[in-house]
């Protein structure tokens, strides 16, 4: 279940609620009892970690790539390189 934060626009109490993305937004206030209670905008909370797929599948072997027929000219990868 996502944790959301919210915030009073009126006495600006904070809190942060876990929710089914199924709820109802809470919009009354738990510490001053206002209709001023709204959602935050917050960063994602995940990282990852460990080998993870980006060493996997993705990692350049080492290998440069092929030469293009514009090779000579600096216009390719391996001339760059």
């Amino acid at each position: 279940m996502p944790i959301y934060a919210y915030k009073c626009a009126d006495c600006g109490f904070e809190q942060d609620v876990m929710q089914k993305i199924s709820d109802a937004v809470l919009t009354d206030c738990p510490q001053c009892a206002k209709p001023a209670f709204t959602k935050q905008l917050t960063a994602a909370g995940f990282q990852l970690k460990g080998n993870g797929y980006y060493a996997t599948d993705f990692k350049n072997s080492g290998a440069k790539p092929a030469p293009s027929p514009a090779c000579g000219a600096g216009a390719c990868p391996a001339c760059t390189g």
